[in-house]
């Protein structure tokens, strides 16, 4: 590759300035937010793809794609420019670069303090590298010794990413090693740098296979650097700073998309496994769930229909029931709502070359096509060869949803599961329609399958435009949060994959990917014991996404039940789930109302605490509850680090205080999740119910957990229908508490937003055992000694001033 170096300034406007580089190419910062600059290199003066699908700072994107050009979705408030010699300055209030002759770039960012302090600056003995006989792109910024780099989306091994090399090429990494494995399935460029006083973020805009070095190769010629280098496409990249990392995460959320707010009923137990649809009597298979579920007393709110269902012989056929295995889809899937549960279909965006409706597809052109015929690709897929549908032709989006609609929403189906597609077609060159505008497919692989969940979406809506969609998707790139709820793929049973599993989604959540988990009990390789799966299921219900799912290498199924002998262990790990429903809801709403993530590193919150950035098995879920899942075998204690915090943490089941900012030991008996809560939270749950219903969904508790001195904490609870868009009209309840704490009093107050009256007319509200203050509700004494008091919320001193 070869090296840009000199550059004079070219142009500017009230909101970029572009620079010509080496009489040839064209560098433009453009300055987006106080905080946030683009930063993007035109080769000979124009861009490889003139488009982006990730980049949503209001609103979705067309469906061919954002202009690359576009500014729009931005405040751009402007800077100051100061020319000094062989340097340009570009400054706003937060954010400042200095662009060096030879071209290398400088950042600094303006603490609380008013003084501006260094964050990072590219490779001053080259930054920017292009390929100057094919389409290869380089960016080298300089590796400080105190930086710690996270992000990169769904990658194996350690949160931290220092020291290691890793690959954006979607992969159908089944069995991977979740300590090792790289690439997997998904693919978002962008990196979270974290500072002594300051992080920044760095997302870049380029969709083709492309590799990070963050510290794994050294070079006798150059100082300690970090590279990111791509095969094709563009140099195009978002820079953006902010004190604390948490921001530059919702940061980046804002940059590519909100995250969809789905139904409730998608944060329940969700059942899943091969086993079934692959069975010759599938649909009495799937039917005993059912059964099994009531008898076994375990709550369920769907369950994932594998692709055996669409099979013909050991292969599967999108849109094609097998009818041996399911004769009546209809009336299976009416059991199932009758059972109050939803069902999910797998669907794959290719059509193998024996598909009952291949020569159809094919000549209507809805396929990508091969780079040196006119004929679809082909590639090797499901043990055979097969086409990839096209979702930048207008053709083939139609056609899928024509058939997602017909054959399976008409039948029953509620969600669509979008698996298998992480487009592995390796012909670079192979042409996409790029609606009317060819595209190679290098260009844009991960952005197929985000348009494969767009097209899923978008039927779903038009079938039932009264209920919000869910969908499911195992592969994509940034801004694949606007549509769906995904999960880390195929795992290997191990209890290896449960340690590291719980990174890889902490890793997915730190880079936007919030309403995430992963296959519970592992998919591949040999079950899981019954200790494992216990641990398994105890982490499991802390995440997001909670679905047991299984291809078991003997043929055996995971299920709650599978060992009779810890099944107790199971199932009271599922209740404490559904009693925390209320928490987990409130979290997606926060999710989608303020970007904020609801898996999170202890250290997110915690960014004074030196330890929180060790390496560790802990995380939180919401900014309150501390989960300590037990990741090795025999382990009956867990020690663990109690984040320092100015009020400490309750024990979740004993309600013992400890202070923060120490080591602590904790009982973990086979069927004990340990748990903590911060001091200062409230904690909504409900009563056990068999599946999501709000209508039965009549009780509801506050746990409170009082700071033990003099101090005021807040939150609160959210709540609506859980299926309709009712909030954007006001249906929906935001039910604000406060909690002031006093030496001889817990004073809470609670008023309301919103119009929509929930089946739980009172609230309870519990203090810890052990708590002796006395407890007032809007002013009125409720009891003492760490009573319950019992709240109408028909009583207008319970409603309060209205938000």
């Amino acid at each position: 590759m070869k090296t840009l170096k000199h550059w004079s300034l070219n142009a500017s406007d009230k909101n970029s300035i572009e620079l010509r580089v080496d009489n040839r190419h064209l560098l433009c910062l453009s300055v987006l937010e106080q905080a946030l600059i683009r930063v993007t290199l035109k080769r000979h003066g124009q861009f490889a793809l003139d488009r982006t699908w990730s980049i949503a700072p209001q609103e979705d994107v067309p469906w061919e794609g954002r202009p690359r050009e576009s500014l729009a979705g931005f405040s751009l408030p402007g800077y100051a420019l100061t020319e000094q010699d062989d340097r340009l300055i570009i400054a706003t209030e937060q954010l400042r670069v200095t662009v060096h002759q030879p071209l290398w770039l400088e950042w600094h960012y303006r603490n609380s303090g008013g003084e501006w302090v260094f964050l990072a600056s590219d490779r001053p003995s080259g930054a920017y590298l292009l390929n100057a006989h094919g389409d290869g792109v380089a960016h080298y910024q300089r590796r400080m010794s105190d930086d710690r780099y996270y992000g990169l989306g769904e990658k194996a091994g350690d949160l931290q990413r220092n020291g290691r090399r890793f690959e954006m090429r979607n992969l159908d990494a089944m069995g991977y090693n979740a300590a090792s494995t790289d690439p997997l399935y998904k693919h978002v460029p962008f990196t979270l740098t974290h500072r002594s006083g300051a992080s920044f973020g760095l997302f870049y805009d380029n969709l083709s296979s492309s590799w990070f070095d963050l510290g794994n190769e050294l070079d006798n010629y150059h100082a300690p650097y970090r590279r990111w280098q791509a095969e094709s496409g563009d140099i195009d990249y978002y820079f953006f700073a902010a004190a604390r990392l948490v921001d530059v995460t919702k940061a980046f959320v804002r940059l590519t998309g909100k995250t969809c707010f789905g139904p409730k009923w998608s944060l329940g137990y969700s059942g899943s496994t091969m086993h079934y649809t692959d069975a010759p009597d599938a649909q009495a298979q799937l039917l005993n769930f059912i059964r099994l579920c009531q008898q076994h007393a375990i709550p369920c709110d769907s369950f994932q229909l594998s692709s055996g269902y669409t099979s013909i012989n050991n292969k599967r056929y999108v849109f094609h029931w097998n009818h041996d295995k399911v004769p009546q889809p209809e009336a299976m899937t009416g059991a199932f709502h009758r059972a109050g549960l939803r069902l999910a279909a797998n669907i794959k965006p290719c059509l193998l070359q024996d598909h009952p409706r291949y020569q159809e597809v094919a000549e209507k052109g809805f396929f990508i096509r091969d780079s040196e015929s006119d004929a679809p690709e082909r590639s090797v897929f499901w043990d055979d060869e097969g086409s990839h549908l096209d979702f930048t032709h207008p053709g083939a989006i139609a056609w899928w949803q024509e058939n997602l609609t017909g054959q399976l929403l008409a039948k029953g189906i509620d969600a669509s599961w979008n698996d298998n597609n992480e487009y592995e077609i390796w012909d670079g060159e192979a042409r996409c329609y790029g609606f009317g505008k060819a595209i190679a497919i290098k260009h844009l692989r991960p952005v197929m399958p985000l348009l494969m969940m767009r097209a899923s979406m978008e039927a779903q809506q038009r079938f039932a435009p009264d209920q919000r969609p869910f969908l499911i998707s195992r592969s994509g790139c940034a801004g694949m949060q606007r549509y769906v709820q995904t999960w880390s793929g195929d795992n290997r049973t191990s209890w290896q994959s449960l340690r590291y599993n719980i990174r890889m989604g902490l890793g997915m959540s730190l880079s936007g990917l919030y309403n995430v988990g992963h296959d519970v009990g592992g998919f591949a390789g040999d079950r899981p014991d019954a200790e494992l799966f216990v641990r398994w299921v105890q982490n499991g219900v802390m995440h997001p996404r909670f679905t047991i799912h299984s291809w078991n290498d003997d043929g055996t199924v995971n299920e709650p039940w599978m060992y009779p002998a810890v099944t107790p262990a199971v199932r009271e790990a599922i209740a404490l789930r559904y009693r925390l429903l209320p928490y987990l809801y409130t979290l997606l709403w926060q999710a989608y109302s303020e970007d904020e993530p609801m898996l999170r590193p202890t250290f997110l919150d915690h960014e004074h605490d030196a330890q929180t950035f060790a390496e560790c098995d802990e995380f939180m879920l919401g900014r309150d509850l501390l989960v300590a899942s037990v990741v090795e075998p025999g382990q009956r204690e867990r020690r663990l680090w109690l984040p320092d915090n100015p009020n400490g943490w309750y024990d979740f089941y004993t309600h013992q205080w400890y202070s923060g900012g120490q080591w602590i030991t904790l009982a973990a008996p086979l069927e004990k999740l340990p748990l903590l809560v911060r001091a200062g939270a409230g904690l909504p749950i409900s009563e056990r119910l068999q599946h999501v219903d709000a209508r039965a969904d009549d009780s509801r508790e506050l746990l409170l957990f009082p700071q033990r001195g003099i101090g005021t904490a807040s939150g609160c609870l959210f709540e609506d229908d859980g299926e309709s868009w009712g909030y954007k009209e006001g249906r929906a309840l935001l039910l604000h508490w406060e909690m002031r704490c006093e030496a001889d009093a817990v004073r809470v107050s609670f008023s309301r937003q919103g119009q929509f009256k929930p089946a739980w007319r009172r609230l309870a509200v519990s203090l810890p055992a052990g708590e002796r203050r006395r407890l007032f509700i809007n002013e009125v004494e409720q009891a003492d000694g760490g009573g319950i008091a019992v709240a109408d919320i028909a009583q207008e001193a319970w409603q309060g001033p209205a938000r």
